[in-house]
């Protein structure tokens, strides 16, 4: 299941946050919270989100944060009264922190993953685990930038969307399972 938010989360301690950013006004931020084998290196995390940003051509800022099942747990419990972890969860900014400045780019927002639970879900479902994560990644920030698939039109148009950046970063349909 993925999974959707629109609240901001309250930040706590950053863990090896390193900011990046691109031409124009767009900037990825990536924080490691856990460590596991086949999670993707910050660049990668960050050529993803980019594409999504890119396909829509939207500027804005990003962060991109990888937990385990525990803080991802507590998020979603808070969030959305579901005490259970979930693969992937997107803050979307309130802008209520800071006026947006002339030349700055304005937040959208976070795009929390579980390490545990995308690989967990790549070997349950026969996906490469690389390949789960760009969806995963890609999803997320699809949903900072408003889609949503809360009716079956709104998911087609979102999967459409996912499918069509993943397929320019080179990965498979997700939706087909092999």
């Amino acid at each position: 299941m993925l999974d959707s938010m629109k609240k901001p989360t309250a930040r706590g301690p950053r863990t090896r946050a390193e900011p990046r950013s691109v031409a124009g006004h767009r900037h990825v931020e990536v924080q490691s919270a856990t460590r596991g084998t086949g999670i993707p290196d910050r660049r990668t995390l960050i050529r993803w989100a980019l594409a999504a940003l890119d396909a829509e051509a939207r500027d804005g800022v990003v962060c991109v944060r990888v937990v385990d099942e525990h803080e991802i747990r507590v998020l979603n419990a808070r969030y959305r009264h579901k005490d259970r972890p979930t693969n992937v969860l997107s803050f979307g900014a309130d802008g209520a922190e800071a006026p947006h400045l002339p030349l700055v780019p304005a937040p959208l927002g976070d795009v929390v993953l579980c390490a545990p639970m995308v690989a967990r879900e790549a070997g349950e479902q026969g996906k490469r685990l690389r390949a789960h994560w760009a969806h995963l990644t890609v999803h997320g920030v699809l949903h900072l930038l408003g889609y949503d698939h809360e009716t079956r039109a709104d998911a087609r148009v979102m999967e459409g969307r996912e499918i069509a950046i993943l397929s320019a970063l080179g990965f498979d349909n997700p939706y087909v399972l092999r």
